[in-house]
């Protein structure tokens, strides 16, 4: 609980000076390919919270990394470091890029399909998303070929599950329940 409060600090304390600078939304695609990243490779999210690799060694790496990445998120990870607060960095980039949507009012909609979306269908998605929750609306598609067919969209905490595993695995229960 209180790293997710150290994060969300940090991430207000970039977004304010991110957009007194301007550069808000460049720190906002920098934050979004810091997350991704981290997610996406368990070697670095392990080196970012080992304590037996060196802070120096740590930035070394990041900038090695994340080369042309704008000031204000460089010095948001010289400032981590510093700090010896480096294992932070996915969960401040997570908050910063939510609290950047929310400064912005937009959401992420998250659409999980079997195949990729086609530029209509996608058109479609979004003018229901934003037609349900009234906000512009970015949206992410994830391919999951295990759901069959169908799909699953999140968005914020809501979700609505319409896909053929769904339907298959609730019609399963309902012959074993009888």
């Amino acid at each position: 609980m209180a790293e997710s409060r150290a994060a969300i600090r940090y991430a207000k304390a970039v977004l304010s000076l991110a957009t007194d600078n301007k550069v808000a939304e460049a720190v906002n695609a920098d934050m979004k390919q810091i997350a991704n990243a981290i997610a996406d490779n368990s070697d670095l999210d392990a080196m970012l919270n080992s304590p037996v690799v060196r802070s120096s060694d740590k930035k070394s790496v990041l900038n090695s990394i994340f080369e042309g990445i704008n000031s204000e998120t460089a010095n948001l990870i010289n400032t981590l470091v510093a700090n010896k607060r480096i294992a932070l960095l996915g969960n401040v980039a997570n908050k910063y890029n939510q609290l950047y949507d929310a400064l912005r009012e937009t959401q992420v909609a998250k659409v999980t399909t079997a195949t990729p979306l086609t530029k209509d269908l996608e058109k479609k998605v979004l003018a229901k998303v934003k037609e349900l929750t009234g906000k512009a609306t970015e949206l992410e598609n994830i391919v999951d070929e295990t759901i069959l067919g169908g799909f699953i969209l999140r968005v914020g905490d809501l979700q609505y599950d319409a896909s053929i595993a769904n339907k298959l695995n609730k019609l399963k229960r309902e012959f074993t329940l009888n």
